[in-house]
Order: C-alpha cells, then sequence, then structure tokens
C-alpha cells in the first residue's frame, strides 16, 4: 500500500543481480528539506526490515530526528527516505499469487540510486540506515564510494543475522492461510515486544497493561498494511548479505551506533566490525533499556553525536 504522505517514483525495467529482471520499477518515497542546486546535500534515510518511508513529520518513526534544527536538519540537508523494494509500502514487491523474483541489497541500492538521479541528487551528504536500513548504508558505501561523504549504520550489522531458516520459518508459519491478517498481528505484536516497545509503553504509560494494550493496536495497524510475501522476500535478502568482503572499498567516515541492551544487534559486534572498517570508523554506544528500539525510543541520547556527526562530515 502506498502511504498518504509518500510520492510513486516508477521507472523501466531494472536488472537484478541474481539474474532476474523487474520489468517495471516502482519506488515510494517521502523527502523534506530542500536539495541544492549542485545536488549534493541529500541525506538518504534508510528504513527497517518491516517499516516504511514515512521517518519524518507527524507520526514519523523518526520524527524527533529529523526536522528544522534537529539532528538530520532538514534546513541544511535535503532528507529522502525511499521504501526498499520488496517492501509493501508501494515500491515494486510481491503480491500474493504472483512470482517475484529474488533480490538482494545491492538491488534495492540500485533501486534507490535510480530515484535519487530522477531527483537530481548527485551525491549524497551521507546515508543514514536503521537496522534492515544499515545494510543499505554498508552497501551504498562500499559500491559508490565515490557518491556518500558520510555513513551512520545504526542497530544494524555489516552481515545479515536472519539466515535462510528465518525465511523458511516464515513461509511455514502463513502457508495456506486464506487471510494473514491475525497471524501478522500476532507475528508483529512478538516483534515489539522482542525489541523493546512493549516496555517503552509500559513504563511511559505506568502498567504492563496499558503498553500490551498500545502495542496490540500498533500491531493490529501493521497487520492490515503489511504481507507475509514482503516479509519472506525481505528476510530471504538479509539472509544472504554480507558487506564484510567489500569493506575495504569503504572511503566514507562512517559513525556505527548500537544500543547496550540490543539483542537483534549487540554491543558484541562493535569490535570486530571496527576492525574490519579501520580508523576511519568510530563508534557510539546508546545506553538504553529499549533494546532494538533504542535509537527511536531514547533518540535524546544520540542525537548529539549524530549532529555533530554530520555536521563534521556530511558538508
Amino acid at each position: 500500500m502506498l502511504l498518504p504522505t509518500s510520492t510513486l517514483f516508477e521507472s523501466g525495467p531494472l536488472e537484478l543481480e541474481r539474474g532476474g529482471r523487474l520489468e517495471r520499477l516502482a519506488v515510494a518515497y517521502e523527502s523534506w528539506g530542500r536539495l541544492d542546486a549542485d545536488g549534493g546535500n541529500a541525506i538518504l534515510v534508510a528504513h527497517g526490515y518491516t517499516s516504511n518511508p514515512h521517518a519524518a513529520g507527524p507520526g514519523g518513526w523518526w520524527e524527533p530526528l529529523i526536522g528544522p534544527g534537529r539532528a538530520i536538519d532538514t534546513d541544511r540537508w535535503c532528507v529522502v527516505c525511499p521504501n526498499m523494494i520488496g517492501s509493501a509500502y508501494g515500491s515494486s514487491g510481491p503480491v500474493r499469487g504472483r512470482p517475484f523474483p529474488d533480490i538482494e541489497v545491492a538491488d534495492m541500492v540500485a533501486a534507490q540510486g535510480r530515484l535519487l538521479e530522477h531527483l537530481g541528487v548527485r551525491r549524497l551528504a551521507a546515508v543514514i540506515g536503521f537496522s534492515y536500513g544499515g545494510h543499505l548504508a554498508f552497501e551504498w558505501g562500499s559500491r559508490h564510494p565515490d557518491r556518500v561523504r558520510a555513513l551512520v549504520p545504526v542497530a544494524t550489522g555489516i552481515a545479515g543475522r536472519m539466515g535462510e531458516e528465518r525465511a523458511l520459518a516464515l513461509e511455514a508459519r502463513f502457508a495456506g492461510l486464506d487471510d494473514p491478517t491475525e497471524e501478522l498481528e500476532r507475528l508483529r505484536f512478538e516483534t515489539l515486544e522482542r525489541y523493546g516497545d512493549l516496555d517503552w509503553f509500559s513504563d511511559r504509560l505506568g502498567s504492563r497493561e496499558a503498553g500490551r494494550r498500545e502495542v496490540e493496536a500498533l500491531a493490529r495497524k501493521w497487520a492490515r498494511e503489511f504481507t507475509p510475501e514482503s516479509l519472506v522476500v525481505l528476510a530471504r535478502a538479509a539472509a544472504r548479505f554480507d558487506g564484510r568482503p567489500r569493506t575495504g572499498d569503504i572511503r566514507a567516515p562512517l559513525l556505527y551506533v548500537l544500543s547496550c541492551s540490543d539483542a537483534l544487534f549487540p554491543p558484541a559486534l562493535a569490535e570486530p566490525t571496527l576492525a574490519l572498517l579501520g580508523s576511519n570508523a568510530s563508534y557510539f554506544e546508546i545506553d538504553s533499556l529499549y533494546g532494538h528500539r533504542a535509537p527511536s525510543r531514547d533518540w535524546a541520547k544520540w542525537a548529539p553525536t549524530l549532529a555533530a556527526f554530520l555536521r563534521e562530515h556530511a558538508g
């Protein structure tokens, strides 16, 4: 589904890494701020696995971080958030009953690149990616080292952590269901609980029961927007992603951000990742109880570090 806040870009065929082809490329996106005449002040924000391009503005998943005078300052930069291909929020993706080719993270980056060319972006001031979007940030840095001035992978890894078994389990979970909505609700609730949102809402609203009701409402809404087919396609691509062999191609300064309580992408990833990236990379750890959702829920704890990094390196 295309969000009412999104715009749809369409173009001709896209050849895929694994030999397939998208006959028609569609990329849904949202943007904030103004692109300079030289097309060099754009920041690409890449969303997470089950998220969408509505990163800023009312209800945006990073609304406190993106806007005039904020860490990602839209008075200074033009911010673009595309919906990754394979997702369910308007970009080219699977439809029930129709075949959809296997895609890679590199294909998602290629689709974003075509959108940016359409918008007049000549060089990216930065790529900032949250969770799954962090895979895209690493990919941008290694595939297009001359087009990116700075990289900020957040709550993510330089290699996928889902595993092929995750995609197979998702396929099995939804197999044979005429209406997957209830199962999607259950899956979403489990995910938000695991990511730390149940704890955050419970603390904010004063009780576990109130927190549970809020997370259940979020799960119901999402279950009417997303699809099992997109979950599987994106899980397969994540399982195959490994940016480690190409770290030597990354030349942009990089800020790697993790949460101390994130079980999905734990702080233990920092040392081996920084060893691969070398002296051009720095690290910040968010001191938060809210796990994988810490960059959103405890945004104020890392916003100053992000703002300072962008001011120094994004131009």
